[in-house]
């Protein structure tokens, strides 16, 4: 099978489930295959499990190329791609990934799907950190050959997704290591000048994502116009493709269309995640039809859109672990994933992009059941007031989301404070709460109409029950009640689910004084915030440049300020502004 023109639409989906099936961690990191599950194994052992996942990379790779999808992303270029730069004991490692993968890749050919491998620049081993050093030159010259090398050794690779953004967390226990190296746009775009021509001269395409972290200069790319204007400039490849997130932060809802698809006339796609990491992993229903819907309308305006690109399992640190369209209880994030596809491939609307669902007996309360689970969502996971604030800290949009996060929920002095803040009608949003949990008894109706697992909306009724309890305490005067209660209902719903029954949130709460007052936190999202992206003369002075020393300082200082400030009264803060 031929590799695709450079000019094609691009329809791709992650691949990596199949690679955690059986993975007995607790909780998981989703951002990238887990090497480090490997690294230790004997090969003999390697191999068996390899022939387990090929079995299940056979069954996803039929069941998207079915519904529509051309090509698959997965990791990644540096576990592949051998170079004498490294540990012997590493080149041995890759010689075996290398066996594995190649008879994994003709198995994703054989239906149909082009390969992408994603790739951080720069991974890096000890060896190699010791041969390249700082030197940028040195760095860029290795970039280039050893793209080189692994074109000409996988010719089935159809091009490679590029990362500058992302540096490996501690929990990352891999041989390879990422560094954040390219600091500022000069730089990356320096980076991308010396490599497109390796991507032209194989016929491969560069796609370059623009979300970042950290706080160099290119940590606004996602959103800032200028950033990612001097990052592209003079850039005119055909290899070339931006890849860009749909919103100005990671996958909430309460987002806008990223201004940044009408900035260029570069071909792009769009990032969308159908397994909801920041709403229940697909645990329960999270549809996202009517927000996907609305970009994919506005997105026809944009110049240039080639395509798309579907997270169905990658992002989180969670515990959940259901797997797309190798496991039956993924449904939830199926059910995403072939709607997000109709939206933008075909042009549909939700609706009727979910008459086209096969095996549903009932649609009327198919459309009624996901309609709900969108509404209960935005209502009740979310707090509707704060999440409408827009505010952007430093160089980022501050997430929407406030005492739920990943698979935690927060209930704390330091989340009462904060949502009191922003909320002017109290009771109101403890009524709105309410009124979405009858919603939700109503699901429950509807799933049993539809043939679908009704026990997934019996666990999204008592997780959001513990929420729409939790708005008493925060919007009420403090009380023993509300918190007997509390600790009354966290009780009886990790007896509900106990361990080893299935994977449920962590209620984290402390009701102990949070020492920030309403007057200083006032203040602070005053003069810290803003409502619209772009830097101000005080972000430059107090927002990038004291805060990132203040905050190495304490850092370096916290196991010291515990004592005066409660690490536990502020949690749910850490999740904002991370």
């Amino acid at each position: 099978m031929d590799l695709p023109s450079l000019s094609s639409q691009l329809y791709l989906i992650d691949a990596i489930g199949p690679f955690f099936k059986g993975y007995d961690r607790v909780k998981i990191n989703w951002s990238k295959l887990p090497w480090a599950r490997f690294q230790d194994m004997k090969q003999e052992n390697l191999r068996a499990l390899f022939e387990q996942f090929r079995g299940d990379m056979d069954i996803f790779a039929r069941s998207v190329a079915k519904i529509g999808y051309n090509g698959v992303t997965l990791d990644d270029v540096p576990h592949l791609a051998d170079h004498e730069y490294y540990e012997t004991s590493v080149r041995n490692r890759i010689a075996l990934y290398r066996q594995e993968f190649r008879q994994i890749f003709k198995i994703i050919r054989s239906r149909g799907l082009q390969i992408y491998l994603t790739m951080d620049l720069l991974t890096l081993t000890p060896a190699l950190q010791k041969k390249l050093g700082n030197s940028e030159k040195k760095r860029n010259e290795f970039i280039v050959e050893l793209l080189n090398r692994f074109f000409e050794d996988f010719p089935q690779v159809a091009g490679v997704v590029l990362r500058i953004g992302e540096s490996d967390g501690l929990d990352v226990k891999d041989e390879f290591r990422s560094q954040l190296v390219l600091k500022n746009p000069a730089m990356v775009n320096r980076c991308l000048k010396s490599i497109l021509p390796v991507f032209e001269k194989h016929k491969r395409r560069c796609i370059f994502r623009t979300w970042t972290v950290g706080a160099h200069e290119v940590g606004d790319l996602i959103w800032h116009e200028a950033t990612l204007e001097k990052t592209v400039s003079g850039i005119d490849s055909p290899a070339f493709v931006l890849s860009m997130k749909y919103g100005e932060s990671d996958f909430f809802r309460y987002m806008s269309l990223n201004r940044n698809f009408f900035l260029t006339d570069i071909p792009k796609i769009v990032e969308l995640q159908t397994r909801r990491e920041f709403e229940g992993c697909g645990e329960f229903p999270s549809f996202i039809g009517d927000d996907y819907e609305q970009f994919s309308i506005e997105l026809r305006e944009a110049p240039n859109v080639v395509g798309m690109s579907v997270w169905c399992q990658t992002g989180g640190l969670t515990p959940f672990r259901r797997l797309a369209f190798i496991e039956e209880n993924a449904i939830w994030t199926e059910i995403n994933t072939f709607v997000a596809l109709r939206l933008f491939k075909h042009g549909e609307l939700a609706a009727e992009a979910l008459s086209h669902l096969p095996g549903i007996s009932n649609y009327a309360a198919m459309i009624e059941l996901l309609r709900l689970s969108e509404e209960v969502v935005i209502e009740l996971l979310y707090l509707p007031d704060f999440a409408r604030s827009k505010l952007f800290f430093r160089r980022v949009r501050i997430p929407p989301l406030i005492g739920v996060y990943w698979h935690n929920l927060f209930i704390s002095h330091s989340i009462k404070k904060l949502a009191s803040h922003f909320v002017e009608d109290g009771e109101a949003c403890i009524r709105s709460g309410y009124a979405a949990m009858a919603k939700i008894r109503r699901m429950r109706t509807l799933a049993l109409q539809c043939n679908l697992p009704e026990e997934d909306i019996e666990f999204m009724e008592y997780t959001f029950g513990i929420i729409a309890l939790s708005r008493e305490y925060l919007f009420r005067p403090l009380d023993d009640e509300i918190k007997e209660r509390l600790e009354y209902v966290k009780a009886a719903y990790k007896k509900k689910y106990p361990r080893g029954n299935r994977y449920r949130y962590a209620v984290k709460m402390d009701f102990s004084p949070f020492k920030f007052n309403k007057r200083i936190m006032g203040m602070f999202f005053t003069y810290m915030t803003k409502k619209q992206p772009g830097y101000r003369l005080i972000d430059k002075i107090v927002g990038l440049r004291l805060l990132s020393i203040a905050h190495v300082f304490l850092k370096r200082s916290r196991p010291r300020l515990v004592p005066k400030f409660s690490r536990k009264s502020a949690m749910g803060i850490d999740a904002i502004f991370k």
